[in-house]
């Protein structure tokens, strides 16, 4: 397991941006599939994006709702994910979570049962 720790939310008029970061130890991070979550009050936690590690390309997903206005990206060299948030709405607002794992297949890249790492959250609110 790797430990990790998700920062960059905060409050946003709607159309703005955010980038969010997660940042992991363990010197094998470079293998492992990144995902983001969020969860909003009274709802369940939903897939937002996730990158595989290098055996798997580095490929990037993205749930429906937020392709073409959000992107997900590594630096491995600073054990590091980021999710770049553009033309963010109200119903993006949510408690963002970072997961890791290691040899997450393909068909279960949006179950959040395949990550066995979390951060803590990040609240990201988007308002006028």
């Amino acid at each position: 397991q790797v430990q990790l720790v998700g920062t960059g939310g905060g409050l946003v008029q709607p159309g703005g941006s955010l980038r969010l970061s997660c940042a992991a130890s363990g010197s094998t991070f470079s293998t492992y599939t990144v995902g983001w979550f969020r969860q909003a009050p009274g709802k369940e936690r939903e897939f937002v994006a996730a990158i595989r590690g290098s055996l798997g390309g580095r490929s990037t997903h993205y749930a429906d709702s937020v392709k073409g206005r959000f992107a997900i990206s590594r630096e491995n060299a600073k054990n590091t994910v980021y999710l770049q948030m553009n033309n963010l709405k109200p119903e993006d607002s949510a408690l963002y979570y970072c997961a890791a794992g290691n040899r997450i297949i393909l068909s279960s890249i949006r179950s959040a049962g395949s990550y066995d790492s979390w951060g803590q959250g990040t609240q990201v609110t988007v308002s006028a």
